[in-house]
């Protein structure tokens, strides 16, 4: 199964768009996003082209290939209107032998970790900037970065797990780095 990891799109329409065309081009079976959907955040610009209504019909029309952990920005209002569960804190995933913890990152990160394993991945968006960092006893941080803002000169993009690989890309689809 080939999954592509998205994060903090922030009610951008422009890179809303964007992450579909990639995700159409990748061909992958689900999208996970990582939180952070409609709302910019008191804390953030708004982005290019800002039209949470319109990213809504976006995403809607494919519900059935969206999983998705609720951001710091996510709000049961916004889950009266996305058609696809928003609200849980985590999921889990499985990269080859490796569980992968799958969470925002606002509550559960580097310095509040979840309960984790030896081996096991951390995986979260929230900083806006791409991440892949050993921790603890064999574990892993990696954090795909943002779709619209993205923070510290990183670049607006995804990540793709196929095969027990992550692959990190822009939104044109070049490969900026990849972790096995």
């Amino acid at each position: 199964m080939k999954i592509m990891i998205a994060s903090d799109i922030h009610g951008s329409l422009y890179y809303c768009d964007k992450m579909l065309e990639a995700f159409e081009r990748e061909r992958a079976d689900r999208l996970l996003l990582l939180g952070d959907v409609l709302y910019h955040g008191p804390r953030n610009d708004l982005p290019r082209d800002y039209a949470p209504k319109t990213v809504i019909s976006r995403l809607n029309a494919i519900k059935d290939k969206i999983l998705c952990v609720r951001g710091n920005c996510d709000t049961e209002v916004d889950q009266m209107v996305l058609e696809f569960p928003i609200l849980a804190d985590y999921c889990i995933l499985f990269a080859g032998e490796r569980m992968v913890y799958a969470t925002h990152g606002h509550n559960y990160n580097l310095k509040a970790l979840p309960p984790l394993q030896p081996g096991d991945i951390l995986l979260h968006g929230h900083t806006h900037v791409p991440a892949c960092e050993s921790f603890g006893n064999d574990n892993v941080y990696l954090n795909p970065g943002s779709v619209s803002i993205p923070k510290e000169n990183s670049w607006h993009g995804y990540m793709i797990l196929e095969e027990g690989v992550f692959t990190w890309k822009d939104l044109d689809g070049e490969v900026r780095r990849s972790f096995s």
